[in-house]
């Protein structure tokens, strides 16, 4: 009698089978084995760049996959497919794979669950990356729960703090100046670098108009020479508009972001999954950014690592210098 075979108990197989190895297929169309997994990269050929006193790695991991959180577009399935592969122990094998790699540096929002596993990777691992983290209170006059958090995420070691960029988003297109700057200038309070998170390049340009105190930028980026990608006369409005992109015009971004004088990192470099890191990594360098935030599943870390190395060393050519 066969024996039965469960959704979970198929997923779970289905994960650890992929995970290990891909099939391809050899000219005669015989399938082949063939690691996913790229050889452990050198710690140090990374390199790092200042945030404040924060020495941070050029790739940062990011949180996304991490909350599972991962931008699927319309691909609802892959939302609880992240969830089933990355468990708290995956979660924390990923984080000490990225150390071993030579990243020291996530970025991640701070949900309960998300942020007690990194609270037992340091505590029960010994672990020693190094956390930015964006609460999602949205700032208010009183800045009472947008305080409590930040005053949470500094009893648990958080380095820097950012607005998150969901946040800024809103309150520059209200032109809410005030609330910024209170966001931005709580974590200092602290002794923590603290910065501003954007999806919109408005934020950003406001925050230089006003002379807001950010130590730092978080703003999307990636260029549009993707199948899914926006056209010319598509962009409309806002990315959550269009659910193919997150940098709504990149040269714009190159050209606004050659004047400011602080660090940018990076994010939705691949446009989520979309663009081959080798091309968004060598695009987000070469163009200006001093760091470049991905997420990354566990298998992809040390092949990521060795592409982000090779863009940072072969950039002398920047359009904008280091700024960290």
């Amino acid at each position: 009698m066969c024996e039965k075979t469960s959704r979970r108990s198929f997923v779970k197989g289905t994960l650890f089978s992929s995970a290990g190895l891909a099939l391809a297929l050899d000219s005669q169309g015989r399938a082949q084995e063939t690691p996913v997994a790229a050889p452990p990269a050198s710690p140090n050929a990374l390199g790092t760049g200042k945030i404040g006193k924060l020495e941070v790695s050029r790739l940062i991991l990011g949180g996304n996959l991490l909350t599972h959180y991962t931008h699927s577009r319309d691909l609802k399935y892959v939302y609880r497919l992240a969830a089933a592969y990355n468990t708290d122990e995956k979660i924390m094998e990923t984080l000490a794979i990225a150390e071993q790699n030579g990243i020291n540096t996530l970025t991640i929002h701070n949900p309960e669950h998300p942020m007690s596993v990194l609270r037992r990777y340091r505590r029960e691992r010994g672990g020693k990356i190094q956390w930015i983290v964006c609460p999602t209170a949205s700032p208010e006059p009183d800045m009472a729960e947008y305080r409590k958090q930040v005053e949470e995420l500094m009893k648990d070691g958080c380095e820097a703090i950012y607005l998150w960029g969901v946040t800024a988003d809103r309150l520059a297109a209200q032109n809410n100046v005030d609330l910024i700057v209170k966001a931005v200038e709580l974590p200092k309070e602290f002794g923590v670098p603290s910065g501003v998170g954007a999806h919109s390049l408005d934020v950003i340009k406001l925050c230089e108009k006003e002379g807001i105190a950010a130590d730092f930028y978080i703003k999307t980026f990636h260029h549009h020479s993707y199948p899914s990608g926006p056209k010319e006369g598509e962009i409309t409005g806002p990315h959550n508009e269009f659910p193919g992109y997150w940098c709504a015009n990149p040269q714009e971004t190159t050209d606004f972001m050659r004047s400011v004088k602080k660090p940018w990192i990076a994010f939705k470099t691949m446009a989520a999954g979309a663009i081959q890191p080798e091309s968004a990594f060598r695009y987000a360098f070469s163009k200006g950014a001093d760091f470049v935030l991905a997420g990354m599943f566990d298998f992809e870390i040390a092949e990521d690592v060795q592409i982000a190395s090779k863009a940072v060393a072969s950039r002398q050519d920047r359009e904008r210098p280091w700024m960290a």
